[in-house]
């Protein structure tokens, strides 16, 4: 009887699919190949390799808030809009023309000195028209990022620490409640109809700032509580002093620029809260802020044509 060799008494060594060269001895309990410390995840039960790790959680339905969007820790959408604020408002200190060019104005006219003046029908030759009705269509956003300047208005820089405090303490709640999503639609938009309504009623005004967007926050903020059956005194409280800033701030802001953002947020705010909870929610939330944003979109170039015939 022959001697057996010494690797058929030997066991099988066994590697890592993902790297060959590793000895394992540990299956993943889902496929069952074998993989090494490097590439366990722990599971319920025992470990898992990362392809199947990644396939769970494509398979697993995804936790949603209360108004279908998806949960995050983080107020990501919150931070970018006051980076973008405060970076807006750092350009403006460098460079003052920035207002000047980019703030929110249906119809002016820019003089051969480089200084801006009120917009009449008629006017000499060598001045020019700007503002929206000469295309800058941008404005129509960029205002709502501008704020004024330290030495010039009734707030100076307060301006900014007011709308950025309210965006901190106000638009982290809206943008957990709604998701990254559909809070920044409510914000854009809401931007977009304050300066919607400024353009309607005061087209001659340059306007800057990102109140028209925090009124809008404000009133989602009230719809959202009272959809979820928040406390009704507290909110109700919470309205009462909006509106009487509303009022207040008339005197000294642009009022237009408040009450658009504001009616604007409503109306995004009740298609979002109250679409139903079944696979039309989604449809009826992105018609809503569809709805209104091409509402708006119509009103500002009917208003341009008008200023231009």
């Amino acid at each position: 009887m022959e001697p057996e060799s010494p690797s058929s008494s030997e066991p099988a060594v066994t590697t890592c699919y993902r790297h060959p060269k590793v000895e394992s001895y540990v299956r993943c309990t889902r496929c069952e190949r074998f993989i090494c410390p490097d590439c366990m995840r722990d599971a319920a039960v025992g470990h898992q390799c990362p392809e199947c790790v990644k396939e769970g959680a494509r398979t697993v339905r995804q936790a949603r808030t209360a108004f279908g969007g998806r949960i995050s820790a983080v107020p990501l959408v919150t931070y970018a809009l006051i980076g973008l604020n405060v970076v807006a408002y750092v350009a403006e200190l460098l460079r003052e023309q920035v207002v000047d060019d980019f703030a929110m104005l249906g119809r002016g006219l820019l003089g051969p000195d480089g200084l801006q003046y009120v917009w009449q029908s008629a006017y000499p030759s060598d001045f020019r028209l700007e503002g929206v009705i000469d295309g800058e269509w941008y404005r129509l956003l960029t205002g709502a990022f501008l704020h004024l300047p330290p030495t010039e208005g009734t707030f100076g820089i307060l301006h900014i620490v007011m709308n950025m405090v309210t965006l901190w303490n106000v638009g982290r709640i809206v943008e957990a409640q709604l998701g990254r999503a559909r809070y920044l639609a409510l914000y854009l938009l809401s931007a977009l109809g304050g300066s919607v309504l400024v353009l309607l009623l005061a087209p001659d005004t340059s306007t800057v700032g990102a109140s028209g967007a925090i009124f809008g926050l404000c009133t989602a903020y009230y719809v959202l509580a009272r959809r979820l059956g928040a406390d009704p005194a507290g909110i109700n409280r919470f309205m009462a002093g909006l509106l009487i800033w509303l009022v207040i701030s008339a005197v000294v802001t642009s009022w237009q620029g408040h009450l658009g953002g504001l009616l604007t947020g409503g109306l995004i705010a009740l298609g979002l809260a109250y679409a139903p909870r079944d696979r039309r929610r989604v449809l009826v939330q992105a018609g809503t802020c569809a709805a209104t944003a091409a509402l708006l979109v119509v009103l500002a170039l009917a208003k341009a044509a008008q200023m231009t015939t």
